[in-house]
């Protein structure tokens, strides 16, 4: 058994220093960086919102300028949206997901490694218009004609609209690896009817983003033609429609909500049967409303768009079509209450208070949703802080909380300690009582009408006291996050060991040490169970060809059934990503600027590096 490790170890293992770091394509030090690089976007976009709740917390504040503040909340908007919920989901699927099928890595590392460096540069990339002075400030999601050329001439707007463009490269690299590793390298035995409901999650998730972000790039592409070249896709006066952008961004922008939640409600699903210690109620039903959740997504955009006059016989068709989420919704909400009440034992640590917190800020969110479908009372409270607050609830407490719920889970996996549980405890608390205060208080200013993205209000509107109690709430907030961050830190330097399964959980992961060897798994497992830890007969694992501690190998299976049916040849540590990454960040900026000489050599660059990708290498296999 030493012996394989130690040959295993040879053959995975990177070497170390500067050079292994730029060309690392192992999926558990990639998930990492897209975990550590979102917590700093997630850092930056809450001191955002610290500044604007403390314009608003007085009327006639002058903390900042009206333009300030209109960057602020854009740049909040885009850097929670784009650069933290979605990389950091894609963090934990990029490190568990490989580990949870039995997998030694993802099916293309190279392009993983690719996915990674471009979210790095589109995110710096954006937040370079803080120091051109050119920051976006149309909001998240950049409506026209106030983001046409003629309204807003500066640059801020290309620096938008070219980063999102350059961000759904990663976005959409990340999504086709997602699919072909859960679908081609799942550990033999692994049916899909025996896949974790995270893994589940992840894969619609993906299949979501594959459909939805062209129509985003589409709407960015056309958005930059007007802008630069005088073309007329939004322009009313030139024969084009400002609502077009509507329709393009939210046949994205609903989808992005469920791209962002599947993964966070797959978090929910791994760890509630765990800290129950009974399997998932309903283990095929909550699969399915995942499915159908990522395709009802697509069918409701329009209820986005209720107040700007489209045909009332349509509309009612959406509004219909948002009723129907309560269908998937509730049955995994179901699933999962029905898993604890029916639980043999309830573990209260820190990873199940986050998950009952987010169960009830979850329901909550979705029952203001479905009101927003409510065709009369949707334009009442339509650009009022009403919205703020559902979308905050979906979001922050649909998916935040999973978020922490996975640290505190997942975190002595990855670096071998436990976190600590009087600090976990009280992190959750102060991040549950102050997310509650700030945007439970949020609905009612909203009924107040109390109108979002005002810098400031007058005095005497009811709205004083309301908005004093926010700002408070958003501190006792940023108080609870900043123990979980202070927790991590003396977690990762002193915490108690973990070991190698400390929760005793259902799913692979567990089954290697923490942190994991570089090569996953000595020996392929093989399953039979949905739970394969919990179920002794599915327990037995060996080699599947012993080829695989031969080379830097895994192994194929089928896509059904998941009976082996190749050996894989993996690329190992190469710079090709990261050089790839630097010519497409040069021809992005030689964009913006209208550089148009400077565009041609860095695509030049860019070929020169998908040629230097693509040539063959001794001693590695097919990528």
């Amino acid at each position: 058994m030493a012996t394989l490790a130690a040959r295993l170890t040879s053959i995975w293992e990177e070497s170390p220093g500067l050079a292994s770091w730029t060309g690392t394509v192992d999926h558990k030090r990639i998930g990492k960086r897209y975990i550590y690089t979102s917590f700093a976007f997630f850092v930056i976009a809450g001191l955002q919102s610290l500044v604007m709740r403390v314009q608003l917390a007085r009327p006639d504040q002058h903390l900042v300028s009206p333009e300030v503040f209109n960057q602020l909340f854009s740049m909040h908007g885009i850097t929670m949206i784009f650069l933290f919920a979605t990389p950091m989901l894609s963090g934990f699927g990029n490190y568990f997901v490989p580990l949870m099928i039995g997998a030694r890595d993802m099916a293309f590392p190279r392009l993983n490694a690719f996915g990674y460096w471009v979210f790095l540069a589109a995110g710096l990339f954006m937040y370079f218009s803080f120091f051109m002075g050119a920051i976006p400030d149309d909001g998240w999601f950049n409506y026209v004609p106030l983001a046409g050329s003629t309204f807003t001439p500066e640059r801020s707007i290309d620096f938008y609209g070219l980063g999102i463009l350059f961000l759904a490269i990663s976005s959409t690299v990340g999504a086709i690896n997602f699919i072909v590793t859960i679908f081609k390298m799942r550990a033999p035995g692994m049916t899909l009817n025996r896949m974790p409901l995270y893994v589940w999650a992840i894969l619609a998730t993906s299949m979501a983003l594959v459909f939805a972000l062209p129509a985003l790039s589409l709407a960015n592409i056309m958005l930059e033609l007007d802008r630069k070249f005088g073309m007329h896709f939004f322009d009313a006066g030139g024969g084009g429609d400002p609502l077009l952008w509507q329709h393009l961004f939210w046949i994205f922008g609903h989808p992005d909500v469920y791209i962002i939640l599947l993964p966070a409600v797959g978090i929910v699903s791994s760890i509630v049967p765990v800290f129950t210690r009974r399997p998932m109620v309903g283990y095929a039903y909550v699969a399915l409303a995942t499915v159908i959740t990522f395709v009802l997504s697509f069918g409701v955009w329009v209820h986005h768009m209720f107040a700007t006059g489209l045909p009332q016989l349509s509309m009612s068709f959406f509004a219909a079509a948002t009723i129907m989420f309560t269908i998937p919704g509730g049955v995994q909400v179901f699933a999962w209450v029905a898993t604890i009440v029916m639980a043999r034992k309830i573990v209260l640590k820190t990873p199940m208070l986050f998950i009952l917190g987010f169960l009830s800020l979850f329901v909550m969110g979705g029952v203001t949703g479905i009101m927003f479908a409510i065709i009369p009372f949707d334009r009442q409270v339509t650009d009022t802080y009403f919205v703020v607050a559902h979308f905050h609830y979906v979001l922050f407490g649909g998916a935040v909380f999973p978020i922490f719920a996975g640290f505190y889970y997942w975190l002595p996996k990855i670096t071998g300690r436990l976190l600590n549980e009087r600090l976990g405890r009280w992190s959750f608390w102060l991040m549950f009582s102050g997310f509650n205060i700030t945007f439970g208080l949020m609905h009612v200013v909203g009924l107040l009408g109390m109108p979002r993205r005002v810098y400031t209000y007058l005095p005497g509107l009811g709205w004083d006291i309301w908005n004093m109690l926010e700002t408070v709430g958003s501190f006792v907030l940023t108080l609870g996050i900043l123990l979980t961050a202070i927790n991590w830190y003396r977690s990762a330097r002193n915490g108690e060991l973990a070991g190698d399964d400390p929760w005793g959980g259902e799913t692979l992961e567990w089954a290697t040490t923490s942190p994991p060897p570089a090569y996953n798994f000595e020996r392929i497992p093989i399953v039979a169970s949905p739970h394969p830890l919990w179920d002794e007969s599915a327990a037995s694992a060996g080699t599947v060809s012993a080829e695989l501690a031969e080379g830097h190998q895994t192994l194929g299976t089928s896509v059904l059934d998941a009976e082996p049916d190749q050996v894989m040849g993996m690329p190992g540590e190469t710079h090709a990503p990261l050089l790839l990454t630097l010519a497409l960040t040069a021809l992005f900026f030689a964009f913006l600027f209208d550089a148009w000489f400077v565009a041609a050599v860095a695509g030049l660059g860019v070929a020169g590096a998908i040629v230097q990708w693509l040539w063959p290498h001794p001693h590695e296999g097919a990528h």
